[in-house]
């Protein structure tokens, strides 16, 4: 199983923040399904402050790849990932129309 870190950041507003907790409280289920279909096993996600933190184990099916290609086709996860832009906003770097950004592992114990 592989792990992949990415993060984001939230639009620094509290209600907003508040909002996009709440959201994830209990996701839809079409995006539950979709995540579990693209061979994503575990999804962890930590907030500080208005920087998020996503945790992702893996299968062997999944790719990045594969998952845009899965997404780009599904209306409610295209409807679920405008409403997240409401509460998201891009990294410094990022290209355009990029959230998630791929972290780089240094260390490990």
């Amino acid at each position: 199983m592989n792990r992949y870190c990415l993060t984001l950041d939230l639009i620094d507003d509290p209600e907003l923040i508040a909002d996009y907790e709440r959201l994830h409280q209990q996701i839809w289920p079409e995006i539950y399904i979709s995540i579990k279909e693209a061979g994503i096993e575990e999804m962890e996600i930590y907030r500080l402050s208005n920087r998020l933190f996503m945790i992702m184990d893996v299968n062997a099916s999944f790719s990045f790849e594969k998952k845009t290609a899965m997404d780009t086709g599904n209306e409610k996860v295209q409807e679920w990932e405008t409403l997240m832009w409401k509460y998201q906003q891009a990294l410094p770097g990022a290209k355009p129309g990029e959230k998630w950004m791929l972290m780089n592992k240094i260390f490990e114990l």
